[in-house]
């Protein structure tokens, strides 16, 4: 699994910690990253919390896990 997380967001990271730890009990396997100053929503370009630089580093890493993992 990929896991993308905005900085900022309380309501989603309040639960990142339970997540990944279940994630781990169940041997699953998983890269996780936070994208510094950003918020809920970084990614979508139509809303003023679009932050493009890690929304295009975000895309990237999707991209690239997608042809590691699903070719």
């Amino acid at each position: 699994m990929l896991l993308q997380y905005a900085e900022n967001d309380p309501r989603v990271n309040a639960t990142k910690a339970g997540y990944q730890t279940a994630l781990k009990a169940g041997g699953k396997q998983f890269q996780s990253y936070v994208y510094p100053g950003t918020r809920h929503g970084f990614h979508n370009y139509s809303t003023p919390r679009y932050n493009e630089a890690a929304a295009k580093l975000a895309w990237e890493r999707t991209i690239a896990y997608f042809k590691r993992y699903l070719t």
